[in-house]
């Protein structure tokens, strides 16, 4: 079946099986290897990525759900302002470790800044709390977000 969408501002048709999760689309069909394959059970946030500018677990949807859809991954929030700035603090703050969890954490991270520009530090770890990092914990992340935050210009 075809599946038309938009994927990082690009409009992409696949024939894709009917059956084939939006994770193995992006990943084998399309090469965006940012997004991770992790528990495929929703629960680790490896796979986040924005439908319609929400984050959610590629590994959870069907890609003929995006039909029609915008998908971006953290490739297409490159030249963000919000995500540099959180690039910035995560690596500056020590808050990467293995990588295998940052993209969709800086995913999670971005959606919250984008919608609430100056978060609680609740509000950030409510934002974060389905993406697990076994490397880190929660400290430097948390931090990282806060003060990206603090550095990114206002709109």
């Amino acid at each position: 079946m075809m599946v038309d969408f938009v994927l990082n501002g690009r409009a992409v048709s696949c024939d894709a099986p009917a059956n084939i999760l939006l994770l193995d689309l992006l990943r084998s069909e399309l090469g965006v290897l940012s997004v991770k394959r992790g528990c495929e059970q929703g629960e680790c946030g490896a796979c986040t990525v924005l439908l319609g500018g929400r984050p959610v677990n590629s590994c959870m949807i069907l890609a003929a759900r995006v039909e029609g859809r915008s998908v971006t991954t953290i490739e297409g929030l490159r030249d963000e302002p919000i995500m540099v700035a959180l690039r910035k603090a995560f690596m500056e703050g020590g808050a990467v470790q293995c990588g295998f969890c940052t993209p969709g954490m800086l995913i999670s991270a971005y959606a919250l800044l984008r919608d609430n520009p100056s978060p609680t530090p609740h509000e950030a770890k409510t934002a974060i709390e389905g993406n697990i990092c076994r490397c880190t914990g929660y400290a430097l992340p948390l931090e990282a977000i806060l003060k990206a935050a603090e550095m990114t210009p206002a709109e």
